[in-house]
């Protein structure tokens, strides 16, 4: 009940964001019931960090910036960890009911145990399928966390995945 992806090194920038986002979108113009949230990233030129946003799929409010501009020359973490909590927080509702629940992904704050880590937690406790990308330096933390319930896909094997879940809850 639990999926997740990883891509390779090669792979552009916000590629798992654009394939997190158009899986939700094909999934929900097939009818299914989905949950969860999608990042997307918004380019702001070669000499600066982009500006990332997060969606609550389903929600039409708003997205929340969850970066933060830390000023020229700043190397510390941009992620604003209190919008990330506020999109959690605005997720969690929405899973009752979900055929999935699409994660944007098992980052650095979920290998702490915040951020998403309850919410993916508690949709696999209810047997909600859940399916997320996990970078390849959270990878050890994730198993840790998921052990034997998670399986790992190819990037072209998640739709039919998801597709399978929620045939296999009908």
């Amino acid at each position: 009940m639990l999926a997740w992806f990883g891509l390779d090194e090669s792979a552009a920038p916000g590629a798992a964001d654009r394939l997190i986002a158009d899986l939700a979108r094909d999934l929900q113009a097939r009818g299914m019931r989905v949950a969860g949230a999608v990042q997307t990233n918004h380019d702001l030129g070669p000499d600066c960090a982009c500006d990332m946003d997060m969606q609550v799929i389903g929600d039409q409010a708003a997205p929340v910036r969850i970066s933060q501009s830390l000023g020229g020359g700043a190397s510390g973490c941009r992620l604003d960890t209190g919008a990330l909590e506020e999109v959690v927080t605005r997720t969690a509702p929405t899973l009752p009911g979900a055929e999935l629940v699409i994660i944007p992904k098992f980052g650095r704050q979920e290998a702490m145990g915040r951020g998403f880590y309850s919410l993916i937690a508690q949709a696999a406790a209810d047997d909600q399928p859940v399916v997320l990308y996990v970078p390849r330096q959270q990878r050890a933390a994730f198993i840790d966390f998921a052990g034997d319930l998670a399986v790992e896909l190819s990037p072209e094997a998640v739709t039919d995945w998801c597709l399978g879940q929620a045939a296999a809850l009908s």
